[in-house]
């Protein structure tokens, strides 16, 4: 007996199609731009990440000569020396790049969701400070990266307030304790505006009867905070957390722009190090493109297991 090929599934697409088809139309080239831009490489870059592609196995032009690729699959050998610890440096960043996302997020959102709850209160140049808080969030990245570097530098603005009250200059971007407050410090003064802004929205959005009833019944401020502007906030701050988690946890341009990973690769993340792996010395795109897969193989866990987790608490509320 001929068995039918997921008829119910076809039915859905034709159905869909038929009466949605303005936005079909509309979504197809985003579609089609994303396949090209996203999963292209993406699918390029699994299949490199099980070869030994490098510098001398790439295939590259030299002049009018075509010097063609000579890799070749090793299988699953890649991934075993990231996992296994062969390579030397995946834990050791792995243990920096949790640290650093953790550091950043709960920053980010501890000092955010206080300056939202400050702002959503009626004060004078309410509208001022805003403007002035959102300023990092507007500011280019490579822009900000840069200015604080000038910051850090050895005779930049820090060391002078430090000389200035009579204490010696630190070289902030030399020493790796140092270099990890310091793009700690940057990342955070750039992600709180976007963390401040989502708290802000959501905090406008709790009925305000629910603070006037609580306060009715006797509850004090921290009271009304933590029964009623939490759980107020929940949907926001499940979706701004895991946004922040992925966002840092990639956070690119903040450690290559202000120490290049340095010193001696002590604030390398797993993305700013697959790059130095792909593109310093010896080029190694192979174990690169493993680095990438294994990156994203970790977020995706992370974001299931988080949305999974959410949603029980969800349930039991």
């Amino acid at each position: 007996m001929r068995t039918p090929t997921a008829p119910g599934l076809w039915k859905g697409l034709s159905r869909s199609f038929e009466k949605y088809w303005y936005g079909w139309a509309m979504a197809a080239p985003v579609v089609l731009v994303m396949l090209v831009l996203v999963g292209y490489p993406f699918i390029w870059g699994a299949y490199l990440s099980t070869t030994n592609a490098d510098e001398s196995t790439i295939g590259h032009d030299i002049g009018v000569n075509h010097i063609p690729p000579s890799y070749h699959s090793v299988g699953l050998h890649n991934y075993w020396d990231i996992l296994s610890g062969n390579d030397g440096h995946f834990y050791s960043t792995l243990t920096w790049t949790l640290i650093w996302t953790f550091l950043n997020v709960f920053f980010h959102i501890t000092i955010g969701l206080g300056l939202a709850v400050l702002l959503n209160r009626k004060i004078r140049f309410r509208g001022g400070y805003r403007l002035m808080l959102i300023l990092p969030w507007a500011v280019p990245g490579f822009v900000a990266a840069f200015a604080w570097r000038l910051l850090y530098n050895d005779n930049g603005v820090f060391n002078a307030v430090l000389k200035y009250f009579g204490m010696h200059g630190v070289q902030w971007l030399a020493q790796p304790t140092s270099a990890k407050i310091a793009v700690i410090a940057v990342n955070v003064w750039m992600g709180v505006p976007f963390m401040m802004v989502s708290f802000l929205g959501g905090l406008q959005t709790i009925p305000k009867e629910l603070y006037e009833a609580a306060e009715m019944d006797g509850a004090t401020a921290w009271q009304r905070f933590r029964m009623v502007t939490l759980p107020g906030l929940r949907p926001v701050m499940m979706t701004v957390t895991l946004l922040g988690v992925i966002w840092t946890f990639n956070k690119f341009d903040v450690i290559f722009l202000v120490t290049e990973g340095g010193p001696a690769g002590s604030t390398d993340i797993l993305v700013t190090h697959a790059y130095q792996v792909a593109f310093a010395n010896i080029r190694q795109y192979a174990e690169a493109a493993s680095y990438g897969v294994v990156i994203l193989s970790m977020l995706l866990v992370f974001a299931t297991v988080y949305r999974r987790s959410q949603a029980k608490l969800e349930v039991q509320a």
